[in-house]
């Protein structure tokens, strides 16, 4: 199992404690591209997906709200990219 592999499984199986920057690192390998935001926010849309994602950084950590989008892309981009 890869990196990216890794990364993106242990996403998936432990939607409540994704860091922020490892949510950050896991947009960009799906075919993410960060659109904006700074500091605390981060925003990233795909050419082929009318979906965007936007991340908040609390204490290190995403939201489970938003772990759970992530997950979604995972499955949905997860072996395509």
């Amino acid at each position: 199992m890869n990196t990216k592999a890794k990364l993106l499984a242990s996403i998936l199986a432990n939607p409540k404690q994704v860091r922020f920057s490892e949510a950050c690192k896991a947009a960009e390998l799906l075919g993410f591209v960060h659109s904006g935001g700074s500091g605390s926010h981060r925003a990233f849309v795909r050419a082929d997906e009318p979906v965007g994602l936007n991340f908040q950084n609390r204490g290190g950590f995403l939201p489970p709200y938003q772990a759970r989008q992530l997950g979604a892309m995972i499955e949905k981009y997860g072996d395509k990219s």
